[in-house]
């Protein structure tokens, strides 16, 4: 990347100051890729007594049916011990399990680990998350979903409800408008700054020309868009978009791929054309696809909860595995001109430092202080902040 060094680029971590581990489950069989199979896994717990009870659940340090916390907020979960729980399951929320895997979580707090109640407050239909990752592949990745990734930084991009109070480093905003020679960019286009400049570190270089910031922040727009998922849905040109050209079995254990026939085969089902970039797409060292895959069809010990599952491969799943497809293949198209974003006119950590923008004040690397209306406690009390 020309104009700029690594040295010179702020951190991530400077420029969106507020962070959180992931959500820890504890335990695998609270989400799953289908909501179905997680109310039928509740029901087995809530039918099972005594040992058995225990046994299903899978208890660890934090979590056992006699453990005591408080409901997750803005959800509608039960705060009774789940050694005497009954009632239906609570409504399956979805959720981005991994990189690009869409799943679904039972959202509560009993059977989670470290739930990171801090994220449930601030996730709305406003927000965006910004999620670490590792190369190959993205370093940066972005959902509207709540992230319950197995590792990396999450960074929301609003610390308030309603897109309030956006989680930049005070003044960085300021800064960069008067450094572009107008207003302030708005948060969403700072984030989709971040998103096609962030390099190893992570760094992100920034830039005080207004040409080159608009023709980063409108390739970063697109890639939010691919990500999040939450408009328009992608699609590749006529006759490059994935179809099923041989029906998929009912239950497929094998998926390989065809390059010479751009070919995705699951079992003796075949969905073509599936351009090589897409199949060949990882994140954090492994194929997405093989790894989407790989959470449907992998084998759970049987009499467990995790092995309560659809019988057959629902058609909601082929559905999503052809919108994978083409998303992996239109970030792929994108990846060159990440590569070549110029950043002439660098506004570096020093001037940052020099502007007073940093260092980052210790409250802004802090969760706001979110409670805009009560929250149960263990046992039905309320929660007191």
């Amino acid at each position: 990347m020309p104009s700029v060094t690594h040295d010179d680029a702020p951190p991530l971590a400077d420029l969106m100051p507020w962070s959180v581990a992931p959500p820890r489950l504890g335990r695998g069989w609270p989400a799953a890729p289908d909501a179905a199979s997680l109310k039928a896994r509740w029901d087995a717990l809530m039918k099972a007594g005594g040992p058995d009870r225990e046994a299903l659940f899978q208890p660890t340090r934090s979590r056992t049916l006699r453990t005591a916390v408080g409901r997750l907020p803005g959800r509608s979960g039960g705060t009774e011990r789940l050694l005497r729980a009954s009632g239906p399951c609570p409504e399956p929320v979805r959720v981005l399990r991994a990189p690009f895997d869409e799943q679904w979580l039972i959202p509560d707090h009993r059977l989670i680990d470290a739930a990171r109640p801090e994220l449930w407050r601030v996730a709305d239909a406003h927000q965006v998350f910004a999620v670490e990752a590792e190369a190959p592949g993205p370093l940066l990745l972005a959902t509207s979903l709540l992230p319950v990734p197995r590792s990396g930084r999450v960074r929301p991009l609003y610390r308030r409800p309603g897109g309030a109070e956006p989680n930049l480093a005070p003044g960085l905003a300021e800064h960069l408008g008067a450094r572009l020679g107008g207003g302030s960019p708005a948060p969403l286009d700072v984030l989709a700054w971040i998103v096609a400049a962030v390099r190893p570190g992570p760094a992100v270089p920034l830039t005080g020309d207004a040409g080159a910031w608009a023709r980063g922040v409108e390739l970063g727009r697109r890639m939010l868009w691919l990500m999040r998922r939450d408009g328009e849905r992608p699609r590749l040109p006529g006759g490059r978009r994935p179809y099923v050209r041989a029906p998929l079995p009912a239950r497929p254990s094998v998926l390989r791929y065809d390059r010479d026939e751009e070919a995705l085969f699951l079992d003796e089902g075949r969905i073509s054309p599936v351009p090589p970039q897409a199949w060949d797409f990882e994140v954090a060292g492994g194929r997405v696809l093989e790894r989407w895959f790989a959470a449907r069809t992998a084998g759970a010990e049987p009499g467990t909860l995790a092995a309560i599952g659809p019988a057959t491969w629902p058609q909601a799943w082929t559905s999503e595995l052809l919108e994978l497809i083409t998303v992996l293949a239109l970030l792929a198209e994108v990846r060159p001109l990440q590569e070549e974003l110029a950043v002439p006119d660098p506004v570096t950590t020093a001037e940052l430092r020099a502007a007073g923008v940093l260092p980052v004040p210790d409250a802004a690397r802090r969760p706001a202080s979110v409670l805009d209306g009560q929250e149960e406690g263990p046992e039905g009390q309320l929660t007191l902040l």
